[in-house]
């Protein structure tokens, strides 16, 4: 078995912390794997003498895409990249949901507005949208509004700037139950958690764990049954929410640097820490 070290890949951003980060490395110190938390745009650092670089928190990369697509690139050259860098790429894009519908999963609708479009005036017939681009993080550049002429007008916005929009309904769901992110290491379904609206305009409630149901738990198969490189994916977060017919839909699927939640399942660090030690070249 490899003794090579695990860089736990994060960023030196002032303002990020990951909280999944302390529980992480302590886990690895408690099993026995080498492991430490490196910033992914350091340019300093010696990637082949890791064993595994784990794609955790980079998360200002977003204004920064394709800089950090090269660094994935250049990592793998160097030692495995967990997600792989085929993932990563394609993951940071969301017009994967687009695929994920065409290949028959249930997916949030949406309307797709390229650079240099316009919102058209028979497209997203819904009372409250959500528009936002297909590169973002978190709610960044996301609107949520009931004025349809704020909608069209952040769509121009963002592809006046280059940057493909997504237009899609605001489900009132997420206020009553929150989001269902159901979260996958080293293969197998771990656990899952109930997240508060990001949007919501108003207080969000506590992220606690939560028991799948049952179709929550087929449609995340099913997703990632759609992903090719299902069997190389470390980690996944597949995040649910529940239209007004009580059905669940995709929201997102988190391959690049979801949070995982390691704090709200007793077993979940160890898992993450054992994937990663037996991924490592």
């Amino acid at each position: 078995m490899s003794t090579e070290p695990v860089a736990y890949v994060t960023c030196g951003h002032p303002e990020v912390r990951d909280p999944d980060l302390e529980l992480a490395l302590a886990t690895f110190a408690r099993l026995g794997v080498p492991a430490e938390a490196v910033d992914w745009a350091d340019p300093a650092v010696d990637w082949s003498r890791f064993g595994l670089a784990l794609v955790r928190s980079p998360w200002d990369y977003i204004a920064r895409r394709e800089e950090f697509l090269a660094w994935a690139r250049r990592v793998s050259a160097l030692t495995v990249l967990a997600n792989p860098a085929p993932v990563l790429e394609h993951n940071t894009d969301k017009t994967y949901l687009r695929e994920l519908a065409e290949a028959g999963v249930a997916v949030v609708p949406t309307v797709w507005v390229a650079p240099g479009g316009e919102l058209a005036q028979d497209a997203a017939p819904w009372p409250e949208l959500v528009v936002k681009p297909t590169v973002s993080s978190g709610a960044r550049d996301t609107v949520r509004t009931t004025d349809r002429a704020e909608a069209v007008a952040h769509v121009k916005a963002l592809t006046d700037a280059g940057r493909t929009a997504m237009v899609q309904p605001y489900l009132p769901m997420v206020e009553e139950e929150g989001e269902t992110s159901l979260l996958f290491l080293g293969g197998r379904f771990s656990h899952a958690v109930r997240r508060g609206p990001m949007l919501a305009g108003r207080a969000t409630f506590e992220d606690v764990a939560r028991e799948p149901a049952a179709d929550q738990l087929a449609l995340a198969e099913q997703v990632l049954a759609a992903v090719p490189e299902r069997d190389a994916l470390l980690y996944a977060r597949v995040d649910l929410v529940r239209t007004a017919d009580g059905a669940p839909v995709l929201i997102e699927l988190e391959l690049t640097e979801p949070r995982l939640f390691l704090g709200h399942h007793p077993e979940a660090a160890e898992r993450l820490v054992r994937a990663a030690a037996a991924a490592r070249r």
